[in-house]
């Protein structure tokens, strides 16, 4: 952990991409999605038991002229793609000095290795129709972005639709079996106050990190109701719509027609497991159904749904769901608004505090019992980088004092149901040199963010010397900090 290398005004997250420059560069790469990698396939005429013999290494060399700067096991790594892995971190505002293709090669070939030996590992499963979500999730929201499919196609210089879809399907694989296959390495990786401690004592005082200003938040949030009848129409319309299903009618294309969030787009589909965090009488449902089967309408936090069960995979479930969303109405609107002022007047003249107004009066389940307190998803406690809140409610949250009621504000959830919140700053921490007892879970992360790289520079020295590597021209050259070359 090389501690004189981070700014020490970043958050966890920018300081341990500061320690990993190359990791930075990968996800650059990835959010870009301009990598041309390709596996090697069958009309390569090269398999796994052949990639050993020396007429094939002699095939190789032959073929450098085509742009194989390396192959690591059943992939192949392009000129190419680190010369994209270069263009896209500029873009995202990486000097070119800051790293070398030496740099980029390791770390397209540790992805490489990743996804490879996932490939060899049989409880690493990653199915097409997954990946295939993910692609037509991706290509709609470049098409949003870039206007046009034809604007698209000329961006990665494709002929047609299926030939990016193709190119983008094989990287995603890849790019998801590297990911679960690191997830799978560090998941045991655990690490004890004893070893938190001992860490931060490493680290000399001078080399400490210093965390920005941070404040904790409470909200209290009131929704609109929504009338009886508006939401018996929905369930009536899902009913019809189950019963049409029933009948023969197509689950897939009743949700690319109906169906009110984003999932409408690939037919409702979705990949799910109980770990996800999704509603929780969605996932019971889910998770009672027989393949096949259609459930009966039923209510979620963000609306009522029914759900289709195609596959069972293990611990995954492949469904298709369809939502809809009872309507509010003006007088709802009004009323949740007047409701919520006359809540934050009750605060601000001293009736009753933010805590028992939270507890006793806000919609929002998940922080009504903490009354309102938030928690960042990030680090698990309640403390917030002020450069980590979202931006429409940054200079609100700024400007208030302790214990400050803001003004009331209008939010909308995923599925674009509006809501009214007010926000109190419970607590605000200055900018600090890290303290072990204050920062203790910041610290414990990244003692375990060391130890997790620890056990991943492990498994990459053993499968390096298993893997068939080979590597090519200037490439053979480069200082690398695994042993690539086996040496």
């Amino acid at each position: 952990m090389h501690l004189k290398t981070i700014n020490l005004k970043f958050t966890i997250k920018q300081y341990l991409s500061a320690c990993m420059l190359l990791a930075l560069v990968s996800v650059n790469a990835q959010n870009n999605s301009q990598d041309s990698t390709l596996v090697i396939t069958d009309s390569d005429n090269i398999t796994r038991e052949n990639l050993t013999k020396k007429d094939t290494v002699e095939k190789f060399t032959r073929r450098k002229a085509d742009g194989i700067a390396a192959v690591i096991g059943d992939y192949l790594i392009l000129d190419s793609d680190i010369t994209k892995m270069r263009e896209d971190a500029e873009t995202q505002g990486v000097s070119s000095g800051e790293i070398t293709n030496c740099q980029l090669a390791g770390r397209l070939m540790e992805n490489k290795l990743y996804a490879h030996h996932a490939l060899q590992d049989t409880t690493v499963i990653v199915s097409d129709q997954e990946i295939t979500g993910m692609t037509d999730q991706q290509i709609s929201r470049m098409v949003s972005q870039i206007g046009s499919m034809e604007k698209l196609l000329d961006f990665y210089r494709k002929e047609d639709e299926q030939g990016l879809r193709d190119e983008l399907f094989k990287i995603n694989k890849e790019r998801r079996l590297s990911s679960i296959m690191q997830d799978k390495i560090i998941e045991g990786v655990e690490i004890t106050p004893e070893e938190v401690r001992s860490f931060f004592n490493r680290i000399p005082e001078e080399d400490r990190p210093k965390f920005g200003d941070e404040v904790e938040i409470a909200q209290l949030i009131i929704k609109p109701e929504v009338p009886k009848e508006e939401e018996d129409k929905v369930v009536d319309r899902l009913n019809e719509m189950r019963d049409e299903i029933l009948d023969g009618s197509s689950f897939s294309t009743k949700a690319v027609l109906y169906s009110e969030d984003a999932t409408s787009a690939r037919g409702g589909q979705m990949t799910i497991t109980r770990e996800d965090a999704l509603d929780k009488d969605f996932k019971q449902v889910a998770f009672s159904l027989r393949e096949g089967e259609v459930s009966k309408p039923f209510k979620s936090q963000f609306g009522y749904h029914i759900i289709q069960l195609d596959k069972v995979r293990g611990q995954k479930l492949d469904i298709r769901h369809i939502i809809l969303i009872p309507k509010v109405t003006e007088e709802t609107v009004k009323a949740a608004k007047d409701k919520i002022e006359d809540i934050r007047k009750e605060i601000v003249e001293g009736e009753i505090s933010f805590d028992e107004a939270a507890r006793k009066y806000s919609d929002e389940k998940e922080t009504r019992g903490d009354g309102g307190q938030l928690i960042n998803p990030k680090s698990g406690d309640t403390r917030f980088e002020l450069t980590d809140i979202d931006p429409m409610i940054y200079e609100k949250v700024n400007n208030l004092e302790k214990d400050e009621v803001s003004l009331v504000l209008m939010d909308q959830n995923r599925t674009g149901q509006k809501f009214f919140k007010i926000i109190t700053l419970t607590q605000r921490y200055p900018e600090h040199i890290a303290d072990y007892a204050k920062d203790y879970t910041k610290i414990k992360e990244l003692a375990l963010r060391e130890k997790q790289f620890e056990a991943i520079e492990k498994w990459q020295n053993e499968k390096i010397s298993e893997t068939y590597i080979k590597i090519n021209g200037a490439y053979k050259d480069c200082d690398y900090n695994s042993n690539w070359l086996k040496n």
